[in-house]
């Protein structure tokens, strides 16, 4: 995580500046670094102590040395240009599998594994014929087809509606993608309760709702899920996520930004043409004037800052849990290595009738019965993040991501609810292993657990994302609007700007809102 350590702070070598940038997030970073060699002065205020916001790595168990992607964790929706744009020094790492799904069939333990040579042979011997594997391969062609064409515009200005199915030239992909919820194709396509639930998960993550709600904010976030890169991959970031915001921050740096750490914006005052922002550090408040000013922050951060009338927030809805083993632990079908079946995604109680049931459970105000999740291993593709010790003694990290777990559930007491909900969504994981996951635990400095869980209220406390909802606010398609301007990051005042995940195409780990904030700021 980067720190500023250029000037004292409370004292910025300007009272005025081209452009200020409210929050150090990755966006920002990405919006500072583009700006600066546009050669602009610009400022960068991050209320922390370091930059980063959710993309960081860290060390959350005392005396460990493991750095966690603590937050986000995987990386698609990055565009390549951003990265050779900016000169990052930031690589990923593909995944030797894709994802992994346990199962019982007549009373033995089996798996769906998907991705390399055997895939093929995981569906036969899971649904008992090549009808699925062949459904499947048609689908994610024409996902695939569609990240070709769509994932290019999302650092172009926005196109219409019109345009945008122009460029995907493609009938039955727009239908099933922008105008008919997700659970009609997933049900007229596969008829394998498993596979169907594989497919939906995309779909669900860090968004409640149901296959077949009819606002389609599934399919929203389906097609952000699948067009990432232009082939749809997730992919391990070498170092964890910090390694991306540190090297955006040294890249904004070198390009002529400040980064003031510690410094809070409380107010943004604007007549249009010329700005006025009002700072809060530890030296005391004073008052920077902008010609423009970036908010790297939510919309509802936005309004509070200009005085407005914020929007209600979205609702959050996942449960982020960071574990560091001692070793992986063994599975009940011996068919799959543990090394192969965590180095994907590792789907949890994600049948399509499981998760079905866990949407209805948690809209009615219960925590889910079942809870789905699904697991990754960071260290399998990526083992510089453990200290050389953990790595030669085979210890390995694991990130769990459940879906259905609206904030509404934790509201009463999110302590109480958070541990009820982490005791099942682990049991639901034991029930596929030969040994429980808590045997296979690494022990911190103090002889406690290494394991942190987070829910929705604790990412809004931890990082003020409005009802700890992680895109800021529900999904939009990557399509203009009445009101989305030509960027999608304009404000109502023409020197304002959101430069964070509540923009047009923002959400995920990509540096887009940043981009395209910069290019608006820039008249591109």
């Amino acid at each position: 995580m980067a720190t500023d350590e250029t000037h004292t702070p409370g004292t910025p070598a300007h009272d005025s500046y081209d452009t200020v940038i409210v929050g150090g997030g990755h966006n920002g970073l990405v919006a500072a670094a583009y700006l600066a060699r546009a050669g602009q002065s610009v400022l960068v205020l991050e209320r922390l102590g370091s930059t980063g916001g959710a993309a960081v790595s860290t060390r959350p168990f005392d005396g460990v040395d493991a750095r966690l992607s603590r937050y986000s964790y995987l990386v698609s929706l990055l565009p390549q240009k951003i990265v050779r744009d900016l000169g990052l020094d930031f690589a990923v790492r593909k995944r030797t599998v894709s994802s992994y799904t346990p199962a019982v069939r007549g009373g033995r333990a089996t798996g769906l594994l998907v991705g390399g040579d055997n895939t093929r042979a995981s569906f036969a011997e899971l649904t008992g014929d090549d009808r699925e594997y062949e459904a499947w391969q048609r689908f994610y062609t024409m996902t695939q087809r569609v990240a070709e064409r769509a994932f290019p515009t999302l650092t172009e200005p926005l196109p219409s509606r019109d345009g945008l199915r122009a460029r995907i030239d493609d009938d039955e992909a727009w239908r099933t993608l922008f105008e008919e919820p997700i659970g009609v194709a997933v049900e007229e396509r596969f008829t394998d309760d498993l596979v169907r639930g594989v497919v939906l998960t995309d779909a669900l993550i860090g968004t409640f709702a149901d296959a077949h709600d009819p606002s389609l904010l599934q399919n929203r976030c389906f097609l952000y899920h699948v067009i990432g890169g232009g082939t749809g991959d997730w992919d391990v970031p070498v170092g964890g996520m910090g390694a991306l915001t540190d090297a955006l921050a040294g890249a904004a740096r070198a390009a002529g930004a400040e980064i003031r750490v510690r410094h809070e914006a409380t107010r943004i005052e604007t007549d249009g043409t010329h700005a006025e922002v009002t700072v809060r550090s530890p030296a005391g408040e004073r008052v920077l004037g902008a010609r423009r000013v970036l908010v790297n922050a939510s919309p509802q951060a936005l309004a509070g800052l200009l005085g407005d009338e914020p929007p209600a927030p979205a609702e959050g809805a996942q449960l982020k849990v960071n574990m560091l083993l001692t070793r992986l632990p063994k599975l009940r079908d011996h068919s799959v290595d543990p090394r192969r079946a965590f180095a994907g995604t590792f789907h949890i109680a994600e049948g399509y009738g499981q998760l079905a049931d866990a949407y209805r459970e948690a809209a009615a105000g219960r925590l889910p019965a079942a809870p789905p999740s699904e697991i990754y291993c960071h260290s399998l593709t990526d083992p510089s993040i453990l200290g050389p010790d953990l790595a030669a003694g085979g210890y390995q990290t694991l990130t769990l991501f459940g879906l259905h777990t609206p904030a509404r559930l934790f509201a009463a007491d999110n302590e109480a609810t958070r541990a009820a909900l982490l005791k099942a969504t682990l049991a639901e994981l034991d029930a596929h292993l030969e040994e429980p996951i808590a045997d296979c635990l690494a022990l911190d400095g103090n002889g406690e657990p290494c394991i942190e869980a987070k829910t929705p209220l604790d990412l809004e406390q931890d990082l003020r994302l409005p009802g700890g909802h992680i895109f800021h606010r529900d999904l939009s398609f990557p399509y203009a609007t009445e009101d989305t301007g030509r960027w999608g990051v304009e404000t109502a005042h023409a020197n304002v700007l959101l430069c964070g995940a509540g923009a047009v195409r923002g959400g995920g780990v990509s540096g887009v809102p940043g981009h395209n904030a910069a290019m608006a700021a820039l008249g591109r």
